[in-house]
């Protein structure tokens, strides 16, 4: 039978966590309680040592190896948050540690483990591949393999965030948790079934890279080839038994969020709440901004890490700036012809539309001989503005066009 985790073993685990792990705040955040109609109050794991939740499962594993199985050292296998908790908890313990991340993980997260003392050793695309690399040093070096979710001291440790939201959130109703491979969700849901029943809990996947929901139907763990998504760290192409057998048992909830809802809501974060997270630690809040029907009580959405490399961090604002309508892409057909590009700009700027980007097109297919075709990034305030301008333009006589927004 699949080992499972109780609420006293959490609450041991809180107690060896004492002074290791930060006991993180929770906020509110007023912009998405106005358009869910709920209270909401963050949970900020992404303040976490080590910049997320990953330490709590980590070192709990770690602190209770035998000295034996500690002078062997350990291994591990990440797309980074957990390589950071791990190379952070063997440096607090003094156990040597070897991380095999794959080869395009974030360089912040890479220079962090690094930086903790960890050898970091880059192999393969996922944490599927890492992981079969981290099993076969196990089995050849004699490390203990610290695995990133797959163990009831994992699910033990990372169970603590529970705990903390139960005293910081008297009236928590729903807690929305990010899911990859399941050891947070089944902690917490291990804590909440026994100590708070009456709250609910929802695991978020990234539609493109979601395993449970096909695991879930099959009434097992079932390997899922994932799409590429800019969550990596819940990017798990396979389901661990002694979570999924707590989700599968307790009935938790599992929604999924595309890339367009994680930056819409990565962006809110960072503007609203002045956060900064990466965009797996922002999939609780997508799904909250995506469908609040039915979440009750005061809604605890979890931001589980906040290691996001800067250039990505860049790359899904202004994403998640294009799908709020803050950016609007133009294709404007035009006569070539003088003053046709200045009645443009002149009549996109009467409408209030700051231009950020111009490109001609004199070869398209499509064209014809007296015909340009113009490419315009504006800078606008929403999607009514958008359309104000949209509409200015066509009245104005242009033939002008914008992707659609799902």
């Amino acid at each position: 039978m699949t080992p499972s985790v109780t609420l006293a073993d959490v609450q041991a685990a809180a107690h060896l966590l004492d002074g290791v792990a930060i006991r993180t705040p929770v906020q509110p955040f007023r912009a998405l309680a106005e358009t869910a109609g709920v209270p909401v109050m963050l949970k900020l794991e992404n303040l976490q040592r080590a910049g997320s939740f990953k330490i709590r499962g980590a070192y709990t594993r770690m602190a209770r190896l035998t000295e034996a199985e500690r002078g062997a050292g350990v291994v591990a296998a990440s797309a980074g948050n957990h390589a950071q908790g791990v190379a952070l908890g063997a440096q607090l313990l003094g156990i040597d540690a070897v991380v095999y991340m794959p080869v395009d993980a974030p360089l912040p997260k890479l220079a962090a483990t690094r930086g903790y003392g960890a050898d970091v050793r880059l192999v393969g695309t996922s944490v599927d591949e890492a992981l079969v690399a981290a099993r076969a040093e196990a089995a050849r070096s004699g490390r203990v393999l610290i695995h990133p979710f797959d163990h009831v001291d994992v699910v033990a440790g990372q169970g603590t965030v529970a705990l903390e939201i139960l005293d910081q959130v008297p009236d928590v109703g729903t807690v929305v948790v990010p899911l990859g491979g399941g050891g947070l969700v089944a902690g917490i849901a291990t804590v909440l079934a026994e100590a708070a029943p009456h709250v609910r809990v929802v695991g978020v996947q990234a539609e493109i890279a979601a395993a449970y929901p096909a695991s879930m139907a099959a009434g097992h763990p079932v390997p899922r080839r994932l799409g590429p998504t800019m969550a990596d760290g819940i990017a798990v192409g396979t389901p661990g038994d002694v979570p999924f057998e707590i989700l599968e048992r307790l009935g938790v909830e599992i929604r999924t969020v595309s890339e367009e809802q994680m930056s819409r809501a990565l962006l809110l974060v960072a503007e609203r709440a002045k956060l900064v997270v990466e965009p797996s630690g922002a999939a609780g809040v997508a799904a909250v901004m995506a469908d609040p029907a039915g979440l009750a009580g005061t809604v605890v959405p979890l931001l589980t890490g906040g290691n996001i490399d800067p250039l990505l961090l860049m790359r899904v604002i202004q994403h998640g700036m294009v799908a709020a309508g803050r950016y609007l892409q133009l294709r404007v057909r035009v006569d070539d012809k003088p003053g046709a590009l200045a009645t443009l700009v002149q009549t996109v700027a009467a409408a209030d539309g700051n231009i950020m980007h111009v490109d001609h097109t004199r070869t398209d297919v499509e064209l014809g001989v007296s015909d340009v075709m113009v490419t315009l990034q504006v800078e606008a305030k929403g999607p009514e503005h958008c359309a104000q301008i949209l509409s200015a333009l066509r009245a104005a006589g242009f033939e002008a066009q914008a992707p659609q927004r799902s």
